[in-house]
């Protein structure tokens, strides 16, 4: 990156606030200073977001010049963000964690060669000097004043735009952009808002905080009545067998989960422990929390275990020859409660490696850690050394757990009157297997004098305010990770709070709807790199224990994401405070109050507001809003959605059914990127003015289609929106391109025909990698259709699925398999539906060289017989049978060497499982066979030990419909 911002004056400014720098500041009283994230690719959303507009306003074809007043304006811009980047540095290089001029390699070797020494004493004065909790909240208040001067620029910004977008000219005609007088002072802010920023950071002396609540305690004696323990009984056990020496190699455990689910009273449980008591020589308990020194711990380690220890002041081999000395011999049980980071795990390895040392014939001193992160819990550092560490996630508890520990709570050794065990129960499901929230709800009712069935029911179908009081009492202590999280995650964990509660989120919906937004992108062009990205986004939330994961797919990479409801809530609150997103679900959430005034995203989740006339103009009266997501029930009557908002990037409308095509109001949106409604007439050619657009969906609300002959295709003007990423319009085709017109950036296409299998059609779409063909036969259908003719055309292509909704399966309307050309030899994801080929015909998807997945449903292919050739299927992993006549199935030699999960469902012809599949086979799951195929699966599980079957049957299951 060059240093100087003359030259070119599109070239510089596209680099406006995408200089990437890290920080680390000592302000917090620990041995490892925080590191502290500000990179301006993710401090903030709303810089991100300005960056992004001002990236696109120089380089979009359609405005050809920008008035040298406008690029001083930025330019100015741009110059003090360089000079507070360049303040960041030299604070990261005086807080001792960076020398000048080192390489980052350096930087982490010599940091990983001090933590092998045990410095543990390097900027303790400065450290202790410069409280943290007194810098954030001045901080904040910074941070939100760089948050309203981005905001308004980028108002203006995109405001200006729009207007000129919108006058009598077509946009095509502008040549030229003069901001001087429009955003002179909104840029003036900014840079005075960023000097104010950088002059406090100069500041040598910082006000002190001192707050005992994150620093390192000790504790033995946990005083008071101590309650059982409900629930975890397994848990209990096995960590109580470790503990005992049933595994000599573990000599460290960590519970690992998220805030509330009990891993201190888990911890608690075992340390007062009779047997544990009379097991170890010593029990040590230390409390760490976010803020710490090393140097206290191994001081309170010590000093539990031998009274007579003095004040730790050595470090190095001399700290290493003291630990041997205090702790060599004895065996001792070391608690190390409420882990936030990874260095005292590595710290605590060395430890106990030290305390055991000699001890490899007799069973030493263990380590108990818990913790809510499970990188900590589990230090993948990528360093192998002894003691491995033996971690366990603990699960959410179940609805018999759950209802016994409200009862106990509530009763205690009393029984639970009969006429409300059935709202008591209910109560303790909502809980959602989170004890915090059990022992919370359960605190809360005790204090009513209510204990009717009628009050209870109220609280069971959430007609009351005890979950939301429970809730708003747990903040402090759930809102204690998203607290720590850099700005980039904290961006991230609050977007999933648009979804209702207990919402499955589909990644492929999160990428679509971040890209559009433009706040989370990295500095790269590529949609496919932002999907890697974001995945990584997701699984430090996972690891951070915030986010959870609904489904995983046969490889347990994730399917879908949610929320659990405690950080729901939690995440709402927060949204709403930082002007993230405003929910609205009733009508006092669309009175104009602070909360819903300037917001930035508008979530109905109850769409049937919008035809309310006091809600609607509230909601137009919000100029900012750049996203409208109506994420609430289906609602199949029209409403008037609020398309006024003229700077809007996102409408995800899917959930209302429109029944006309709003093209209008639409046309006025010049700056929206994804657009998702329900409409079943036919697209109007003006579409093509929405040119920003990337992502655009329609679904239909008929399921089956029957379209007028000219409705079949959309207008041909779909080929000019050059930028569209992502394209899916129900029942609706591509017409093929004139002068080899091209849409060079569409990565999907779903729901379309075989129509639109053309070769005009493919080759123009040359980045196409997923392809979705849903096919609807007429009765009086004679002609073949050939979906596959001219796949080969798409040589990026990765994923393909073939459906037809209304399968004909004696006719012969398909073109044989056979007789298309070869498939892409990229194609990694293949699923067929209603086809009706023979099973002959697969020798052409045997031998796809990268298949990893196939899913063959409802007589995808026909007929009693399957020989599969030798050798075919050379990568495939998954497979699915779905609903075949399928008898004798036979593998040959070498056939599906790689193959990992098998499903078959509803075949009930099927005699066996083929006996060939090698030992790669690790699952098989069977829904409504044959029941010899079960008896097949478990004779091939009896002679592989790592084989896992799961078999289900309606007519076991009860599940059976009449």
């Amino acid at each position: 990156m060059t240093s100087s911002v003359e030259g070119e004056p599109s070239s510089c400014l596209s680099l406006v606030f995408s200089i990437p720098v890290r920080v680390s500041l000592p302000l917090v009283p620990r041995a490892t200073t925080l590191v502290i994230s500000l990179d301006l690719k993710f401090t903030d959303q709303a810089v991100v977001s300005l960056r992004q507009t001002i990236h696109r306003l120089l380089n979009i074809s359609r405005v050809s010049i920008i008035l040298p007043c406008s690029l001083e304006i930025l330019n100015s811009a741009y110059k003090e963000v360089r000079s507070i980047l360049r303040l960041f540095k030299e604070l990261d290089e005086r807080s001792g964690l960076v020398d000048k001029n080192r390489s980052d390699d350096e930087f982490k070797f010599t940091k990983m060669r001090r933590l092998r020494n045990y410095d543990i004493f390097r900027d303790k004065k400065r450290s202790r000097r410069m409280g943290f909790r007194g810098y954030g909240e001045r901080m904040k208040s910074l941070d939100g004043k760089v948050r309203v001067a981005a905001c308004k620029l980028e108002d203006a910004l995109e405001t200006h735009f729009v207007n000129l977008n919108n006058e009598e000219h077509h946009p095509s005609s502008l040549t030229s952009l003069d901001l001087e007088e429009l955003i002179k002072q909104d840029v003036n802010s900014f840079t005075k808002t960023l000097k104010e920023l950088k002059g406090y950071m100069k500041e040598e002396e910082l006000e002190d905080d001192d707050d005992d609540d994150d620093v390192v305690s000790s504790r033995i004696d946990f005083g008071g009545n101590k309650s059982k323990m409900v629930g975890f009984s397994d848990e209990f056990r096995q960590i109580k067998d470790l503990l005992h020496g049933d595994d000599k190699s573990v000599n460290f455990v960590s519970l690992v989960g998220m805030a509330g689910l009990g891993k201190t009273t888990l911890a608690e449980e075992l340390f007062e422990d009779s047997s544990i008591l009379e097991w170890f020589d010593h029990r040590v308990w230390v409390t760490v929390g976010p803020r710490y020194q090393f140097k206290d711990i191994v001081q309170s380690i010590l000093s539990q275990v031998n009274p007579n220890v003095g004040e730790i002041l050595v470090q190095g081999y001399e700290l290493d020859n003291k630990i041997r000395e205090c702790l060599e011999g004895r065996r001792c049980l070391i608690v190390v409660d409420d882990v936030w980071d990874v260095e005292i795990t590595r710290h605590m390895k060395h430890l106990i490696m030290l305390a055991n040392r000699g001890s490899r014939d007799k069973l030493g001193s263990l380590i108990l850690l818990t913790t809510r992160q499970e990188k900590v819990g589990m230090d993948d550092t990528g360093e192998r050394r002894r003691p491995e560490i033996h971690m366990l996630k603990l699960r959410f508890m179940t609805k018999e757990e759950s209802w016994d520990l409200l009862r106990d709570k509530l009763f205690g050794e009393q029984s639970c009157p009969p006429q409300l065990e059935k709202a008591g129960k209910q109560i303790a499901e909502n809980c959602d297997g989170l004890p915090l929230t059990i022992v919370t709800v359960a605190e809360l009712l005790s204090k009513v004098d209510d204990m009717t069935p009628e009050y209870w029911n109220k609280v069971a179908e959430k007609e009351n305010s005890i979950f939301i009081d429970a809730y708003d009492q747990m903040s402090k202590v759930i809102l204690r990770s998203y607290n720590y999280l850099p700005q980039y995650l904290k961006a991230c964990f609050l977007y999933m709070g648009i979804f209702p509660q207990k919402y499955d989120i589909l990644f492929s919906k999160l990428t679509m709807l971040w890209t559009a937004e433009e706040c989370f992108l990295p500095e790269s062009k590529y949609f496919i790199k932002l999907q890697v990205f974001l995945l990584q986004h997701l699984d430090e939330l996972i690891g951070k224990s915030l986010v959870l994961v609904r489904q995983r797919s046969y490889n347990h990479k994730p399917k879908t994401y949610g929320l659990h409801s405690a950080l729901w809530h939690s995440c709402m609150r927060e949204a709403e405070r930082n002007k993230f997103f405003h929910v609205l679900n009733n009508y006092a959430d669309s009175l104009i109050t602070e909360s819903i005034r300037n917001q930035r995203r508008l979530c109905i989740h109850n769409n049937i507001l919008f035809g309310l006339k006091d809600v609607h103009k509230s909601m137009e009266s919000i100029s900012t809003v750049r996203s409208l997501l109506c994420t609430g029930p289906h609602h199949q009557y029209p409403v008037p959605v609020c398309f006024g908002l003229r700077l809007l990037r996102v409408i995800h409308a899917l959930t209302i059914r429109f029944y006309e095509f709003p093209v209008m109001e639409l046309m006025k949106l010049v700056l929206l990127r994804y657009l998702a409604l329900t409409y079943d007439g036919k697209l109007p050619p003006s579409i093509s003015k929405l040119w920003n657009l990337q992502f655009f969906i329609v679904r239909r609300h008929l399921s089956i289609i029957n379209l007028y002959e000219d409705e079949l295709y959309l207008p041909m003007e779909i080929w000019d929106m050059k930028e569209l990423k992502h394209l899916q319009i129900m029942g609706s085709d591509l017409p093929s391109p004139c002068d080899g017109a091209l849409l060079p950036n569409l990565l999907t296409l779903a729901d379309v025909s075989a129509r639109s299998c053309t070769e005009g059609v493919l080759k123009g779409l040359p980045k196409l990698g997923k392809l979705g063909i849903r096919i609807e036969l007429a009765p009086d259908t004679a002609e073949h259709l050939c979906c596959f003719d001219h796949i080969s055309h798409l040589d990026k292509l990765e994923s393909l699925k073939c459906v037809v909704v209304n399968p004909a399966l004696k006719s012969e309307v398909i073109a044989p398999l056979s007789s298309s050309p070869h498939f892409p030899e990229k194609l990694r994801k293949l699923s067929l539906s209603g086809l009706g080929y023979q099973w002959e015909d697969m020798k052409v998807i045997a031998s796809l060289p990268n298949l990893k997945v196939l899913k063959l449903r409802c007589y995808a292919f026909q007929g009693p017989k399957w020989d599969t050739h030798e050798m075919g299927f050379p990568l495939l992993e998954f497979l699915l049978i779905e609903d075949t006549d399928l008898v004798n199935w036979t593998v040959g030699r070498g056939s599906f060497s790689k193959l990992q999960c098998l499903n078959l469902k509803h075949c009930y012809k099927l005699q066996e499982i083929p006996r060939k599949f090698r030992g790669s086979l690790t699952s098989i799951e069977i829904f409504d066979c044959n029941p010899l195929v079960v008896t097949c699966a478990k004779e091939m599980q009896k002679n592989r030990s790592n084989m896992e079957v799961n078999a289900h049957s309606s007519w076991d299951d009860g599940k059976l419909k009449a």
